[in-house]
């Protein structure tokens, strides 16, 4: 895959980073660690500047997490209060527990889409609970952009100053990225077994 990304961004310069950070939040797997590395390299070696394509996956960033938005939208509450009606016991979910997260996610989900972009894999699907909220598009869209300001902004500048050592910090952000996905498993692990205890 890092050979095509390199393909693809030598070829189409500051359209090829944003596409790709565009299709990264729509579909997770391609990982933005490349391309912004690779990105922030290719400044050292092309006539694309940091500026340049950090502004070009930003914009990929915010349109690819308002297209997840969207999806969230589609799938407001009501909608998973009739699931929960239907499906509700053989998932041991109740209306008031998607009531409770509704809550929880109006109250702090501001600082969870801000967070969220600093996070592999929460980057990108933090976008569709924020759309399930209804939570306000302009709010959405300044939490998003700061986020991914800050996400692309270290990891271009990371990959100009190490240059041809830029594949170095990808492996580096592979165990980052392994250790959050392991974090995220155990809490998660953690929340079920407290839920269902809870619920016992």
């Amino acid at each position: 895959m890092e050979a095509w990304i390199t393909e693809w961004m030598n070829q189409f310069g500051y359209f090829g980073v944003f596409l790709l950070i565009l299709l990264e939040n729509v579909f997770p797997p391609i990982p933005s660690e490349v391309i912004l590395t690779l990105g922030g390299f290719m400044t050292t070696s092309t006539s694309m500047t940091k500026l340049g394509v950090i502004l070009a996956a930003t914009a990929g960033s915010v349109i690819g997490a308002a297209i997840l938005y969207g999806i969230g939208l589609l799938l407001d509450v009501e909608r998973l209060e009739k699931i929960v009606k239907k499906y509700g016991k053989f998932l041991r979910l109740t209306v008031k527990d998607i009531h409770k997260a509704d809550a929880w996610f109006d109250k702090y989900g501001v600082w969870a889409v801000f967070f969220g972009r600093l996070i592999p894999l929460v980057r990108s699907l933090i976008s569709i609970p924020a759309g399930m909220s209804n939570m306000k598009f302009w709010l959405f869209l300044l939490f998003t952009t700061l986020g991914t300001l800050i996400w692309n902004t270290i990891l271009v500048s990371v990959g100009s100053a190490v240059g041809e050592n830029w594949e170095d910090i990808v492996g580096y952000m592979d165990i980052y990225s392994n250790v959050v996905y392991i974090i995220l498993a155990i809490v998660g692990i953690a929340f079920l077994v407290w839920y269902f205890k809870k619920r016992d």
